[in-house]
């Protein structure tokens, strides 16, 4: 029991669930790491607005260790070099961590097993991607038999308590905190994020929060879709940097059983779902499934200034579509946005303004606190009609309607403060009459940008 134990952290940053601290724990002394690894994801390292929540998350995780007389080392540089480092400092004879399933990771978790003892455990999702296949044995592509799948497999789950944590007889050097530089400094941009999110960080704070939305639950299937309404779980963020695992929230629900329930479990399933095809397709989140479109289907804002303007006016929520602009200020402001205007801000880009899906998906990357890979690409090839299970490119949203029809009147009103003064019946599509002048014309007419897609679609479809 004298032989240390290395658990690499990365977005499992939790003590409760996690078979890697499980593991250790009963093998010897823990010594918890996480490295900062901005070489091994290449352009994948993570955006400002992770870097924000990270922060908060390992201030969370140091404090749950320190009740069990452990600490976090916290070191920079890529694993491949840092963690064998460590090893010959330590005189760990084994490496535990969650199987991560990101391409970069993945090839990174192959070189590591001939660098070091590494022992991979599964518990970042509900059950090991890959694990859950076809009557013939392949993986599943289609969501829908997927779902029904996991949810014929799912009875339960046994959610391993916090283990109890030995220290090493010495612990190695490593960074503070404050100097990995995870926070914005010139300029503090974070602001809003400070305010939306206040003190949700860490297991205990997202557990808490999780009972909050439980109580409101059972009409979560119909409220989800309203964005003047806090009835979202907000556990996405959560989720994404491993501060709580899917099944601790599954087995938290396992006395509900209304239809609201049933359909927070199934967007949990999306979260394997999104898994389950990077392990099929490591491209996913940058390359088309589907090639459908001939010739230079996209507008290419680096060929135009014009559409790197509209492009620039969609980031900033400048596009004379009050549903749109609400949705990308409230993402550029709290790092978040809520899920049904993620899907008309999404279909915006991609259909009003014929602006290639990437383009889109980067942006989201760099300024959500939850931006995951596998479900920011799954989720933006579903809208742009480009995926293995996606929505068809011919049936355009129209965002006008949809902000009526969900009620987003006072969303608009909160960030969107040029319009607050404008009536339920005028604020989702202002006329030029009570269009305030400092609140931007459309960038295009919904008719007329449905018109151009759908052409658009009839010229380059193969």
């Amino acid at each position: 029991m004298s032989e240390p134990q290395i658990v690499w952290l990365r977005r499992d940053l939790r003590l409760c669930d996690h078979e890697a601290f499980t593991a250790a724990a009963q093998s010897g002394p823990v010594i918890p790491v996480y490295v900062l690894d901005d070489d091994t994801p290449g352009d994948r390292k993570l955006g400002g607005a992770s870097r924000w929540w990270l922060h908060h998350a390992l201030e969370a995780l140091e404090k749950d260790l320190a009740r069990h007389g452990s600490k976090l080392v916290l070191r920079r540089g890529s694993v491949c070099d840092v963690l064998p480092a460590l090893v010959e400092e330590t005189g760990a004879t084994c490496v535990h961590a969650l199987r991560h399933y990101e391409p970069w990771w993945r090839r990174a978790q192959g070189k590591l097993k001939d660098l070091v003892p590494l022992e991979l455990h599964d518990g970042n999702y509900l059950l090991p991607p890959g694990s859950v296949t076809t009557g013939s044995g392949t993986p599943y592509k289609i969501f829908t038999p997927f779902k029904d799948s996991m949810f014929e497999r799912i009875h339960g789950f046994e959610v391993l308590p916090e283990p109890s944590l030995s220290s090493p007889d010495s612990w190695p050097d490593g960074d503070a905190l404050e100097h990995l530089d995870l926070l914005p400094a010139k300029p503090d941009w974070a602001g809003g994020m400070r305010k939306f999110w206040g003190d949700q960080h860490g297991t205990s704070a997202a557990m808490d929060r999780f009972d909050e939305f439980l109580e409101i639950s059972k009409d979560y299937s119909d409220d989800r879709n309203m964005p003047s309404e806090d009835a979202t779980s907000r556990m996405s963020p959560h989720l994404h940097h491993g501060e709580v695992s899917p099944r601790m929230l599954w087995d938290r629900m396992s006395n509900y059983t209304t239809e609201g329930a049933r359909m927070f479990r199934a967007e949990l399933i999306w979260r394997d779902y999104a898994q389950t095809l990077i392990c099929q397709f490591p491209d996913y989140g940058e390359e088309s499934y589907r090639d459908l479109y001939t010739g230079n289907f996209w507008r290419n804002p680096n060929r135009g200034h014009s559409i790197q303007e509209e492009l620039e006016a969609w980031q900033m929520g400048r596009t004379g579509y009050p549903i749109v602009d609400a949705g990308m200020r409230q993402l550029w402001k709290v790092g978040w946005m809520h899920n049904r205007v993620r899907m008309i801000a999404a279909s915006f880009l991609v259909k009003h303004l014929l602006i290639d899906w990437r383009h889109g998906e980067r942006w989201f990357w760099d300024t959500l606190v939850d931006g995951d890979y596998a479900s920011n690409g799954t989720n933006w090839q579903w809208v742009s009609g480009s995926g293995v299970d996606s929505n068809m490119f011919v049936r355009i949203m129209a965002p006008l309607s949809q902000s009526e029809k969900f009620n987003a009147g006072d969303y608009i009103r909160e960030y969107v403060p040029e319009l607050a003064d404008l009536s339920d019946e005028q604020i989702h599509d202002p006329s030029d009459a009570c269009r305030p002048d400092e609140y931007p014309a459309k960038l295009i007419g919904h008719k007329e940008a449905r018109e151009r897609a759908l052409a658009n679609y009839r010229e380059h479809k193969d």
